[in-house]
Formats: C-alpha cells, structure tokens, sequence
C-alpha cells in the first residue's frame, strides 16, 4: 500500500502491541501525509525528538489547572459559532476550506498532478503556512522580541523554547506543528461533533435522556453566570455514554514502521514493513462491542473496556496529545446543542465516504435552528 510492503492490524491485542512498542515501530506514515503536515511535525520525528516536542506543545493544553481556563473560552465561541450558523448557513471561513482540501490528500498517493487529491492539497498547505507565517510574525511582533512575557498559549511557547544546547524551533518548526494541531483538531473534534448531531437527530430518546441531564446542569448556574466554568462542566450518565459512543464513530487507521523484525501475536513482521493499526476493526468487534453499529450510548454503563480496546485517541507515547481539551471542546458544543439549538440534516439518506474520515458525501449540510429558550 502507498508503494510499500504493508500489513493490517485489526484485532486489539495486536493493535496495542504496535502502538506501545517504542523499540520495534516508528512513525510509518504515507509520502503525502509527512508533505502535508509537515516534514517537522510530530507525523516526521520519532525517539528523543518527538518527545522533546511533544512535552513541550503538550503542556499547554494539559492539566486541569491550563484546561479549566479553556472552558469559558470555549464556551463563547460554540456559541458565537452556533448563532452564526442558525443566523447565516452560508458562512464559510477560509482555515476550514483549506483543512478540507488538505484532508483529502493526506491519505491519497502522491501524485502532484492537477486534479488529484494531493495536487490540490498542497495548494491548500501553501495557503495555511502563509496564514500561520503571517500569524507567526505578527505575535513576533506583538512581543517586541523578547521572551520574558507570560506565556499566554502554544504559539507564545513554540517561540520560547529551547533545548539544553540552547536550540530554538525554526519559523518552519513551529508551522507544522501548528498545522498539525489544528488538523487533529479539524478532523477530531470537528467530526465528533458533526456526528453527535447527525446522532441526537436520529434518536429521540437519547436527546431526550441526555437534554434533561444537561437542563439539570443549568438550572443550578448562578443567575449572573452566562457560560460554563469549571464548576460546572457538562456530565451525566447519558451524556459521557452519548460522547463516547460517538468518538469511536471515528477513529480510522495510524500509521507505523517496523525498526527490525518484530513479532506481533505470532507472527513476524519485517523490518521496513509498513504497519496499518486498523482501530475500526476494534471498536466494531461484536466481540468486545454487541451489536456495534447500532447507536448505544447505555452500552457503557458499568462497562470498562480493556486496555486497547477503546482507542479513539491511540495509545503509548504517540497518544493524541490533546485529548483532554478535545473532550472539552466536545462536551461544550454537545452541552450547547441540546440546550439552545436543533440540527436538520438536510440530506438523511446522503451515502457516506470513507476517506479520510467517515461522512456523508455532501459533507453533512443541513440547518441549525436556535430553539426557544
């Protein structure tokens, strides 16, 4: 596959085996994906340097202390976000063309050619590095060029840091993995919460369980308070099951590379081979999962999977970094769809695609409409 010998893991022992073995995978991603993302991005750096850099970008969206400031913030711009849609279907904002021109040349044969997907993804990274670089030189220029301002997010961190040598990230650096984070997010939590209201739309009783449990979170804010703090983060039974079940609506496929022969529950796996951790297989196993496709959220109800069993995020050094703030942004957006606002697909019956994420092939368009309070 993508031009090299390759093999699929689908069962979870053998998925976890390749995601938790530092000394026998590394990063095996595809031509198109390490030119898209980014050369020096977490998708092209492994051992000392991927870990170097991960503690770093890691830091600033971890913890509970850096996450509860988050929240307000994220709070106002679901909201912002879900009025402009129910007020203007049309709005379109550049970053998220560009993101989805990009998404469907990572996972395509590099084949720069117009017309193809990876042609016109590159065109769309040229956009996003122009973007950033402007952002990039701009807080530059905000800081005055010194590092001895509070650090406020990633972009003031990328910046500062420096190894024990006393080496800084390139501007080339500090891109890429801006492009990275946001793509993650893009493709994540951007998907989830795509998925969480195609899902409320078509079960009843679910939105009708979980809308109570989140009714019941804003009868006890404070009548001054208008957004959500850390004393009062969305919950409740049906809602984490509700969150669950959609997150492993979509996770795909990670890509590794074996540094020598490796054996995998049995079997040897060649030095140089490609490795495809197939997480679907995982969370559609009828085996772990009865009757996985069906839309279940009580399934996990005093259910706790096994270690790699449940791997929407991965798993091992590699796991997703910002998880955490991707589970907030979610719970945020799902709070605030089930108490103000309603979802109409405008296509139910639209087939879905596959690449690189599951979707309805017109990208699910539809109306959102905000409810009477």
């Amino acid at each position: 596959m993508f031009g090299n010998p390759s093999i699929i893991v689908t069962s979870w022992e053998a998925c976890r085996k390749v995601l938790t073995d530092n000394e026998g995978f590394k990063p095996g991603w595809p031509k198109a994906t390490v030119d898209l993302i980014g050369k020096t991005s977490f998708v092209g750096k492994y051992d000392e340097e991927h870990r170097w850099l991960r503690k770093l970008t890691a830091a600033p969206v971890n913890g509970h202390e850096v996450l509860s400031k988050y929240i307000s913030c994220i709070d106002d711009t679901v909201v912002k976000a879900l009025d402009e849609c129910s007020e203007n279907e049309q709005i379109l904002k550049s970053l998220e063309k560009e993101y989805t021109a990009l998404n469907y040349g990572v996972r395509a044969m590099a084949i720069n050619i117009p017309s193809f997907a990876y042609h016109s993804a590159l065109k769309a990274r040229k956009n996003l590095v122009a973007v950033f670089q402007r952002v990039l030189d701009e807080r530059r220029r905000q800081r005055g060029g010194g590092s001895g301002k509070e650090k406020k997010d990633m972009m003031d961190a990328l910046i500062d840091a420096e190894d024990e040598n006393c080496r800084k990230l390139s501007d080339e650096e500090i891109i890429d993995t801006k492009v990275m984070y946001l793509n993650a997010g893009h493709e994540s939590s951007g998907h989830v919460t795509m998925w969480a209201a195609v899902l409320l739309q078509r079960n009843a009783d679910v939105f009708r369980r979980t809308k109570a449990e989140q009714e019941e979170i804003a009868k006890h804010m404070p009548p001054d308070q208008k957004r959500l703090n850390e004393g009062n983060t969305p919950n409740g039974v049906s809602f984490q099951g509700y969150r669950r079940n959609t997150v492993y609506y979509l996770s795909l496929v990670v890509f590794r590379e074996t540094k020598k022969d490796v054996n995998v529950c049995g079997y040897t796996i060649p030095k140089g081979w490609k490795v495809l951790v197939w997480f679907r297989s995982v969370h559609f196993d009828p085996e772990i999962y009865p009757e996985p496709k069906k839309f279940d959220p009580s399934r996990w109800d005093g259910f706790t999977p096994k270690a790699g069993q449940f791997l929407p995020f991965g798993a091992g050094s590699r796991l997703c970094p910002g998880n955490d703030l991707a589970k907030i942004e979610i719970s945020i957006f799902l709070h605030r769809l089930l108490l103000n606002y309603k979802f109409e697909q405008r296509d139910p019956n639209s087939p879905l695609m596959y690449l690189p994420h599951t979707r309805p092939k017109d990208n699910c368009r539809g109306t959102i409409r905000k409810c009477d309070a």
